[in-house]
């Protein structure tokens, strides 16, 4: 066999797009190069690695596995390279993580400093909802995930890296009395605005109203925490939201926090993933600034959580 590198990598592209168009693009060749790369790397084995069945190209049982082994040959490939720039004092590479919406309040204050130690590392930041986060990281595609809720079908390690509050939040215009303690009972009587269904959110306040035996109202549900401040501000209702990430509402007096027996809910942020995947160098160097620096982040910028 006398197969590239370069075939390699066009031909994982390509299983990955269905599409020898789309992975041209990507890759940034031609279509007809892409299907030069592909005829040629199919030259080395006796067996279909694809086949076409009208328009749709389909990959083999045969080329799905050596579309595994093709993976792992091009990140043993890019760990030589990795370690040489490490070698050298630079660490270089693609540091992919998926993050759930929330988390978008956490996560670009662990990687500031880590970026600007290491400006050679690129960042691929994927912000979306729980299943696409847990999906990815299912289907090994990022290096971590940062939740609050582990997926428990997955085999995973984690890393805890500050605590999360839920507090319940209504508009500066809402009647509630911010100096008066609501008992339990006020969440039988007051319809939620909710989040979707399998969010970290949603998934605390049920835990804690099925251990309360409180059936609470839903008076609507919602996509994202942004959109939920916002239906708050409006005074459409009133929520259950982490604290972190009403900072900025807080200071502009656009929202109150009412105080309630039971809350505010705890909850962790922790970086997952597979622990069968083998991290690169990028990815060890970006869990050992988590370890070590948390702290500090903590108390660089998540100290005026105490306040409230």
């Amino acid at each position: 066999m006398n197969f590239t590198l370069h075939q390699l990598n066009v031909f994982t592209v390509i299983v990955q797009q269905k599409s020898i168009t789309k992975a041209a693009a990507i890759l940034n060749i031609t279509q007809p190069a892409a299907s030069i790369q592909l005829r040629n790397f199919q030259d080395q084995f006796d067996i279909a690695l694809s086949e076409v069945i009208g328009r749709q190209l389909y990959v083999t049982e045969f080329g799905t596995e050596i579309y595994t082994i093709a993976e792992r040959i091009l990140q043993e490939v890019n760990t030589i390279q990795y370690k040489t720039e490490a070698f050298k004092g630079l660490l270089s590479g693609k540091l992919k993580i998926s993050v759930v919406s929330t988390g978008n309040y956490v996560m670009p204050y662990f990687l500031n400093g880590f970026l600007k130690k290491h400006p050679n590392v690129e960042l691929v930041l994927d912000v979306s909802n729980k299943s696409n986060v847990i999906k990815d990281l299912e289907q090994n595609e990022v290096d971590f995930s940062l939740v609050t809720v582990s997926p428990k079908h997955l085999d995973l390690n984690e890393e805890p890296i500050m605590d999360n509050e839920l507090v319940l939040i209504a508009s500066k215009h809402n009647p509630l009395d911010t100096k008066k303690t609501k008992t339990k009972s006020f969440f039988k009587t007051t319809p939620l605005i909710y989040r979707e269904e399998g969010s970290g959110t949603r998934f605390t306040m049920q835990q804690f109203f099925k251990e309360e035996n409180i059936q609470p109202k839903i008076k609507l549900e919602l996509t994202s925490n942004e959109a939920i401040k916002q239906a708050v501000v409006a005074d459409i209702g009133v929520s259950i939201v982490s604290l972190l990430s009403i900072k900025n509402e807080l200071q502009q007096n656009e929202i109150k926090i009412i105080p309630v027996q039971g809350l505010p809910l705890k909850s962790e942020w922790k970086l997952i993933w597979l622990k069968r995947k083998k991290l690169s160098p990028v990815a060890n160097g970006f869990l050992e600034y988590v370890i070590s620096e948390k702290e500090n982040v903590y108390k660089t910028y998540f100290e005026w959580i105490k306040k409230h």
